[in-house]
């Protein structure tokens, strides 16, 4: 598998795997389109993807704009091999590399995606648009979500 920067030749493979989730499902996959993501992967912030054998897997998108993660989706195919956490952490690290503003996302509640940005040391900050949990993060705490990894790796 490689990691790498998501450029805009990517799209029609990023709108494959985001159609493909089984949660956070879009109700008109018309609502994020080519020209959005390209909006957001040049103007507003920056994406990864993750490829295997030329596929695109999964992707990455954080907005500074909005300071917010705008998408984060793993192939159902591939889900639980570590590939949303590595995406996560390159996203982050590069977010709080370019500012020190607080960053917040939204996802479903009772999914797995709820529980996973939990995982990731995700506050809890309410609701947000129809019925989502949203989650916020500032600098301080993902630094010390990093030592708290470290720990676990090193013991």
């Amino acid at each position: 598998m490689i990691f790498r920067e998501a450029l805009t030749n990517d799209i029609k493979q990023i709108q494959v795997v985001r159609n493909a989730v089984k949660e956070n499902v879009l109700s008109n996959p018309g609502l994020v389109t080519d020209k959005d993501c390209v909006e957001y992967l040049t103007l507003r912030g920056k994406g990864w993807v993750c490829e295997k054998d030329g596929t695109i897997i999964g992707f990455a998108i954080a907005d500074l704009i909005d300071n917010n993660i705008w998408a984060l989706f793993v192939h159902p195919d591939f889900e639980k091999n570590g590939i949303g956490k590595t995406l996560h952490d390159t996203m982050l690290d590069w977010y709080f590399d370019q500012q020190k503003e607080m960053v917040w996302l939204s996802t479903g509640p009772n999914t797995r995606a709820e529980k996973f940005y939990a995982l990731q040391g995700w506050r809890t900050a309410g609701l947000y648009g129809k019925g989502e949990t949203k989650f916020e993060m500032t600098a301080e705490e993902w630094k010390q979500q990093q030592q708290k990894n470290k720990t676990k790796q090193d013991a």
